[in-house]
This record gives C-alpha cells, structure tokens and sequence, in this order.
C-alpha cells in the first residue's frame, strides 16, 4: 500500500517555468547514467542556472508562496494529491511548475508502508538532491527519517526513474549545497532556514543510483 506525503517547495502554479532541464522521453529502462538524465531523472544542474531566474520566480509568485498562510493552504488542499497527479498524467501535469519536481517512494522509518512524497530537487554531479524543508516547520519531514532509517528508495517523474540510495549531506557541503538551492531553485528556501534558526538544522540529503553504490569499490582499512 502507498501512502502520499508532500514537501515539495510550494510556488505558485503562475510561476516562470524556465528551469534548464533536458527534453524527457517516455518509457523505462533507461541507463542508469545519461548525459541528460541521471536513473531516468533529467538533470537539473544548477551551475547552469542564473541567480536572475530564480529572483524572477520569487517576483512573479515564490514570496506569496512561502508564507505560512499559503503552505498551510498548500499542504491541506494540493500536496496531497499532486503525486496521484503526476503519476496519472506521467509526469507531465504538477502544481508547481517553476521548479523541477520528482516523487520520491520511501519506506516508512517505523510502519515499514511505501509512502510517495513530491519534492522539488536539483542535481550535482550524478547524484540528486533533496531538501528537507518541511515548509519551514520545526521538525524535519517523515521523508527524511523514512531515507535514514531504509536509505533504499525510488525517484520517478511519470514512468522515468529508478532505484536509489541516499545518504545525509554535512557541513561544508551541506551548506555549498542550500545555498545554491536558495540562489538558484527556491528562494523560499532562505525563508524557511530563517525560520528555523536555532531550532533544526534543514537537511539534505543525496541520492546514488544503486547500480552505482553496488558498484563502488568496498572501503578497507
């Protein structure tokens, strides 16, 4: 049984869609490494992206978008059923169109039940990158215990995708990595890490596709 979660970041459905990700194809069984697609994932590498786009996001709809009285309408009425959604219509129909947005499938940290989470998300080298912002609340999402306990998971967009493992991002890199979230994908972002100062460090965490971690040489001593 699937169960549906959300913390994808919540920009308006009128935002700029003009993120630089690559044409996606239909169909399965991709290679797990492409110049375009990482598992079946389009990249999103946000070396490519100027900082101006993202400020014209957060213009035309992405401050609306992280206030609280908007995420709280957001997480009651269209995250809910936004991963129904882009499973119905393979990928091609989502609410929040201005930035790149994969559904994760994760295995319940304690009830062991598969749960699909839409999340915005970029890529860096051939990994994906998932924020835990949870909107800017004071804990951190289910999706993030669900990856500590059962590192194991899936990303799909519509029939693309495949199996990952994902592993938590620190310190320097952890840092490199949100802010360059907050420059170039989600302004809100820089929001949501005010809000949380002092109570909760946001997360990230980095997700291999398995064929790759299987094939990784062993660390020894």
């Amino acid at each position: 049984m699937l169960e549906v979660e959300a913390d994808v970041a919540a920009i308006p459905l009128h935002g700029v869609d003009d993120f630089d990700v690559p044409d996606e194809h239909d169909g399965i069984g991709l290679a797990t490494m492409s110049g375009d697609t990482i598992n079946g994932i389009p990249r999103a590498d946000l070396r490519t992206q100027s900082k101006w786009k993202a400020t014209l996001r957060w213009w035309a709809g992405g401050q609306l978008g992280s206030t609280k009285a908007f995420l709280a309408v957001y997480r009651k009425l269209a995250a809910p059923i936004e991963a129904p959604i882009m499973k119905a219509t393979r990928g091609r129909v989502r609410f929040n169109v201005s930035v790149p947005t994969v559904v994760l499938t994760s295995t319940g940290a304690r009830s062991g039940v598969q749960r699909e989470t839409p999340l915005a998300y970029f890529t860096d080298g051939d990994d994906v990158i998932l924020i835990a912002s949870n909107y800017g609340r004071e804990r951190h999402p289910a999706w993030y215990h669900n990856l500590l306990a059962h590192p194991e998971c899936e990303l799909h967009i519509g029939p693309r995708g495949g199996p990952f493992v994902a592993r938590e991002v620190e310190d320097a890199d952890r840092d490199r990595l949100y802010t360059l979230g907050a420059e170039r994908v989600n302004k809100g972002w820089a929001r949501y890490e005010q809000r949380t100062h002092g109570i909760r460090t946001i997360p990230i965490m980095r997700l291999t596709p398995r064929d790759e971690v299987a094939n990784e040489p062993s660390q020894r001593d």
